[in-house]
């Protein structure tokens, strides 16, 4: 599994990268809130409002103001609110709130039940009749966000979804409790995002040239066709609903005959998208890599990457991963400097 073949063929069935991570930009001062960026953020206001209907009489053809189809929604899912945790929560004056429970109590969508630990508190939860006027609020919602998504291609998906999370991140209550990300099996549609993205990304920032989105087209082709999830995986980054991240565990194989080499795993292909590094999720998934092996009970893991890859050298040092050989070739259209890592797992 050493690299001792210089050409762009022999490097290529090798191939494992990871873009560096980049630098977290500075916060920015409070006095560069000009009048241009003032303006541009109300301009997207009043477009969004405008393109998810929010102007309208009725929220999504239904008697509700956005408030009140907000309400119901927190009604629809959690139990036991208050008034004054309500109030809090959705940052709502207290005396509007009160006159819009009220209505509702009146319509006989919620109803309040005192607290068994504090009389002078009353727990609010939906009725039947509340899930009735809630259930076509839910589907309208559902169908117009799909509706809006129909219109884009994947990839604008993808970054819709990232770039909203990201603004969620940025203007979004640090305390919350939804997960940083979650890993996943690959589904239908993931081995097109990481050939694109992995051509996109190094593109861009390594100005890499089109055979490497060939390299790694080639190297995903194999993944599928002999794909044996007792001996090997792909694990799938996804924040905010969208992939930001992948990496891949396979059978090594030996390069001249493809033969699976006895014991041996390859690590290949863990890529980052820009806006989740640093966020420890490379780690992570590395370490995904290591916990499969010893469960399929190789005695090592390789890779092969490239020295000027620094986030990913350094995700794999601190992982017990060793270089153990390296070499200059030219691939891509550069001279790069091959590297090959490998961990013991029979210690």
């Amino acid at each position: 599994m050493h690299a001792t073949d210089s050409t762009i063929a022999r490097n290529a069935s090798k191939n494992d990268l990871a873009p560096h991570s980049g630098a977290t930009p500075a916060t920015a001062p409070a006095d560069t809130a000009t009048p241009d960026r003032i303006e541009t953020i109300r301009r997207f206001n009043r477009f969004y409002t405008r393109r998810i209907g929010v102007l309208h009489e009725g929220l999504l053809h239904t008697p509700f103001s956005l408030t009140e189809s907000r309400l119901l929604w927190e009604f629809a899912h959690r139990d036991g609110l208050t008034a004054t945790a309500l109030a809090a929560e959705l940052d709502l004056d207290a005396g509007y709130l009160s006159r819009l429970l009220r209505g509702f109590k009146q319509r006989g969508l919620i109803k309040a039940t005192r607290s068994k630990d504090d009389a002078r508190h009353l727990h609010l939860s939906i009725t039947a009749a509340g899930r009735r006027a809630f259930a076509p609020l839910d589907a309208g919602s559902r169908a117009d966000v799909s509706a809006l998504l129909a219109t884009l291609p994947e990839p604008q998906q993808q970054a819709l979804l990232q770039s909203m999370g990201h603004l969620a991140q940025l203007l979004g209550d640090a305390k919350s409790n939804e997960p940083a990300y979650l890993l996943r099996p690959h589904r239908p549609g993931d081995i097109g995002w990481v050939i694109s993205r992995h051509g996109a990304l190094y593109a861009d920032e390594y100005h890499w040239d089109m055979r490497f989105e060939a390299l790694v087209a080639r190297i995903a082709a194999d993944f599928v066709e002999r794909f044996d999830p007792q001996r090997e995986a792909c694990w799938i980054a996804e924040r905010h609903g969208a992939n930001v991240g992948s990496i891949f565990l396979v059978q090594a194989r030996d390069d001249a005959t493809q033969a699976p080499l006895p014991g041996v795993a390859q690590l290949r292909m863990l890529l980052l998208e820009p806006s989740a590094r640093r966020l420890g999720i490379g780690q992570r998934l590395v370490d995904e890599c290591e916990r499969f092996a010893r469960q399929a009970g190789y005695r090592k893991i390789v890779l092969w990457t490239n020295s000027l890859l620094a986030a990913a050298r350094g995700i794999y040092a601190k992982a017990g991963y060793r270089l153990i050989a390296s070499e200059p070739h030219h691939s891509f259209g550069h001279d790069l400097i091959g590297e090959t890592w490998e961990l013991q797992l029979d210690r």
